[in-house]
């Protein structure tokens, strides 16, 4: 099994989350960050006054997938989130050594 986490621009959520349902992903699990990359943030203007805003929101979404679906919901994410533009996000991929349902015991891939 595969914990894959996805650092995402938030308005490419709702595409991601129903592609990665229509490949047959169970359940995810998505939270707001803030965060920085090459694009070191950006300068905005408000009530004309530029200030810089250093972390920028993003969400974050985790899933663990079996082995053999990794690639596929790798690509599917990479796919849908990409805009082509600096800021798109990143993928990082992590094993996960067990898991277990906490409501019937199963565990390992059962419990996906």
């Amino acid at each position: 099994m595969k914990l894959v986490m996805a650092i995402i621009k938030p308005f490419k959520l709702d595409g991601v989350r129903e592609a990665l349902t229509e490949l047959g992903v169970q359940g995810l699990t998505v939270s707001e960050v803030k965060g920085f990359g090459r694009q070191k943030g950006q300068t905005e203007i408000y009530r004309g006054a530029e200030y810089a805003v250093n972390f920028l929101p993003k969400v974050k979404i985790e899933v663990v997938v079996s082995d053999d679906m990794l690639d596929r919901a790798v690509e599917t994410i990479q796919t849908t989130a990409s805009t082509g533009k600096i800021g798109d996000g990143k993928i990082f991929v992590l094993d996960v050594s067990q898991a277990v349902r906490i409501r019937t015991g199963e565990t390992g891939g059962e419990a996906l």
